[in-house]
């Protein structure tokens, strides 16, 4: 099975999400956000509620600002990240967003493709082990501070 896993990693080279996430979002101002999920695969859908936005996993629900920053944040509860870094500026959350969701799906296919004519056990464990080797590649990124930093500094002249 290691073998079938370092194939799926392979044709998803370009859309691996910890890749998509050191690349898109470490790399510029973010701040850290705590998922209270299970580290495992989760069911997370979006709701629409009387209050706003919520995201849903399991039995918890999480007020989310807007509908880019649930659909971000799906993803990682998806995959069971406790600790994530969001982008700061709220432009960058969407295409972001974009990014990791088609990349979730096209990791699906493949997963599928590849294990296909095989036991059922096969496609569930394949698809666990990918799984927990993106949770452990977005933890070893980190989710960086709580704020970003900024310049104290707001004098225009010297």
């Amino acid at each position: 099975m290691n073998r079938l896993t370092a194939i799926i990693r392979n044709q998803s080279s370009e859309t691996w999400i910890p890749d998509i996430y050191a690349e898109k979002v470490r790399a510029g101002r973010t701040r850290s956000h705590h998922l209270d999920v299970p580290e495992r695969e989760n069911r997370a859908e979006i709701m629409f509620t009387l209050l706003g936005i919520e995201l849903k996993v399991g039995n918890k629900r999480f007020a989310c600002p807007d509908l880019a920053t649930a659909r971000y944040l799906q993803v990682f509860a998806r995959l069971g990240c406790r600790d994530v870094a969001v982008p700061y500026d709220i432009t960058q959350i969407s295409p972001v967003a974009d990014d990791l969701e088609t990349a979730w799906q096209r990791m699906l296919l493949v997963i599928a493709n590849e294990c296909a004519g095989r036991p059922a056990q096969t496609l569930g464990k394949t698809r666990a082990a990918l799984i927990r080797q993106i949770r452990t590649g977005i933890a070893e990124i980190g989710a960086g501070e709580m704020m970003p930093e900024f310049k104290n500094s707001t004098k225009q002249r010297s």
